[in-house]
């Protein structure tokens, strides 16, 4: 069995080829039970989170072969900033279709990074004006530096921003981003900033809103990736009644992702007002966005059927 390093999925991965990738996974669908989802107390700190995310290929489809299964054990806990430590730890394993040997053990957490932004920017590929150029990324964890490369592969960005509640994380960030011969900066005021991007993408731990509806400029593409359990939440109620609504998975959507819970309980959003998911719009089954003026928001709760994915594109690519 190969251990596949963080660094070795660097080297396998680039941002625009994997979206591709997650395209092509979307559009040929796989098995993927919802993921099992634990609450962790733990007395005088923050509850941790436990997810277990299976899928595997769709064996009945010819074309598959011998396929794939895979797992990732994941574990969120809010209080590892405190201590310098990445909130998200992971483990991805996967086996062989047919027989269920384990083939490799993948560093989890870049792979989560890597299909998370990814699956950001396949959203973006369909729901962000074609001259979106502006980018406001909320939040300065693993996950940012990421999404300004997933973005930007999709869209012609110039300019982008950072917001976090720790200004001193949010420089570290640009730094290493202008560093990339990328033009960022630290972002002030975070509904300034959100009023002036044309794609504001946000990537917290936040139970409590921080993208407002009532300043989202028109034409506006609203990216949401935090808020993963019902009671955490990145956008308010206007911010949902305002947009167009799209989610990387209906089925996880609706039950995990507070910005979309808490609008269906308020009223803000009806389930059927929903536009579309990820197998939708790669399927061309439903449209993406429709006009210049529309502002659309895309929930993402996280799907096994992206792990896989890149699980198989690390493992083939470092096999070979």
């Amino acid at each position: 069995m190969l251990n596949i390093s963080a660094d070795d999925v660097d080297s396998c991965l680039d941002h625009a080829g994997l979206i591709e990738t997650l395209r092509r996974a979307f559009r040929q669908g796989a098995v993927q039970p919802v993921r099992h989802h634990h609450t962790v107390e733990r007395p005088g700190a923050s509850d941790a989170t436990l997810l277990l995310m299976p899928a595997w290929n769709d064996f009945s489809n010819a074309e598959v072969g011998n396929g794939y299964i895979g797992v990732k054990i994941a574990t969120v806990s809010p209080d590892n900033n405190a201590i310098g430590k990445p909130a998200v730890m992971a483990v991805y394993l996967l086996m062989d279709g047919r027989t269920g040997e384990p083939l490799a053990l993948i560093d989890g957490q870049r792979v989560t990074a890597w299909r998370t932004a990814c699956a950001s920017g396949l959203a973006t590929s369909y729901l962000a004006r074609q001259d979106a150029s502006r980018l406001l990324i909320v939040g300065a964890g693993a996950l940012a530096p990421h999404l300004a490369r997933a973005h930007s592969a999709v869209r012609p960005i110039t300019e982008i921003r950072i917001w976090n509640r720790s200004s001193g994380n949010a420089q570290k960030v640009v730094d290493s981003l202008n560093a990339a011969g990328m033009n960022a900066a630290v972002a002030g005021d975070l509904d300034e900033a959100v009023a002036e991007a044309d794609i504001v993408s946000c990537a917290t731990l936040s139970n409590e809103p921080l993208v407002r509806g009532a300043v989202l400029k028109p034409g506006t593409h609203v990216d949401l990736i935090g808020a993963f359990t019902p009671t955490m939440r990145e956008s308010d109620d206007e911010a949902v009644r305002r947009a167009s609504v799209f989610v990387d998975t209906r089925a996880g959507a609706v039950k995990e992702a507070g910005d979309i819970v808490q609008a269906l309980k308020s009223g803000a959003l009806k389930e059927e007002e929903i536009c579309a998911d990820l197998y939708e719009l790669t399927r061309g089954d439903k449209p993406g966005r429709r006009s210049d003026d529309e502002i659309t928001l895309f929930k993402s709760v996280g799907a096994a059927i992206e792990d896989l994915a890149a699980g198989i594109a690390v493992y083939e690519k470092h096999r070979a």
